[in-house]
């Protein structure tokens, strides 16, 4: 675990109160890629989980990170659909603790393989008022953000009031008529913009690089482990990181 002066983080400059210091466990290079948030219900209809899995994994197929809340539903379709190298789960509680249970697996894989952050004491427990503390981080590391169903006067749409006061780009999934209110609403309201091609959007944040262009590259683009980055590239690895191609940070490569 370690603990990240509010200052180092730039989005959270958006934030009503900046926060002093964020405790985090993972590879805190996740921080230094481009963002995006995606929040939802919490008991999302089969078409909203398609999506989701859909849009995060073409967003991390182009080297984007996505950032949810680790909660049931959309958050947890979000994370896994990323993967857990390629997500930022924030929590409501200290990281001494997993929370919903339901997610206590998923959430310590993205604490080993991905980055999970929380701006309370490693022993806090959630409490009402701290999820919404956590969503307004949530929506602050984002470039824009995304919300995939919600209904009218749900804890998603605080979520959206936080990213009109940051003046954030809000986008929504097409739903059907008496479907997701919340973000029908804004798209009345020309408040959002709704997300008909996935890979457009996504392209909007990164471009898919081929494989084959250079297997090196594409190789620690997954921020493979410098044991593993030896074994299949040898000499490669050590001249890339003198060249300042890569770097090394808690026994992963990480491409600069």
């Amino acid at each position: 675990m370690k603990m990240i002066a509010g200052e180092n983080i730039p989005e959270t400059l958006h934030m009503k109160k900046r926060p002093a210091s964020i405790y985090a466990a993972g590879h805190i290079d996740l921080l230094d890629k481009r963002k995006v948030s995606i929040v939802g219900s919490r008991r999302p209809g089969a078409y909203t989980k398609n999506i989701v899995m859909q849009l995060a994994s073409a967003l991390a197929k182009r080297g984007v990170a996505v950032v949810s809340g680790a909660a049931m539903g959309v958050d947890a379709m979000a994370h896994r659909g990323a993967g857990v190298a390629q997500t930022i789960a924030v929590m409501p509680c200290g990281l001494h603790h997993r929370y919903p249970a339901v997610n206590a697996s998923l959430i310590e894989e993205i604490a080993q393989q991905g980055l999970v952050l929380s701006q309370f004491d490693p022993d806090f427990k959630a409490r009402p008022w701290s999820f919404v503390v956590r969503n307004e981080l949530v929506v602050a590391l984002g470039e824009v953000l995304v919300v995939a169903q919600a209904d009218r006067d749900s804890g998603t749409m605080r979520s959206v009031e936080f990213a009109k006061k940051m003046e954030k780009e809000i986008f929504v999934l097409p739903h059907r008529l008496g479907e997701s209110e919340g973000t029908n609403d804004l798209l009345a309201a020309k408040e959002a913009e709704a997300i008909y091609d996935i890979d457009a959007f996504a392209e909007n944040f990164g471009i898919i690089e081929s494989e084959t262009s250079d297997p090196f590259i594409s190789f620690c683009k997954k921020s493979p482990t410098w044991e593993e980055a030896v074994k299949r590239f040898g000499e490669r690895l050590f001249e890339a990181e003198l060249e300042g191609t890569i770097a090394v940070r808690d026994g992963r490569v990480i491409l600069l």
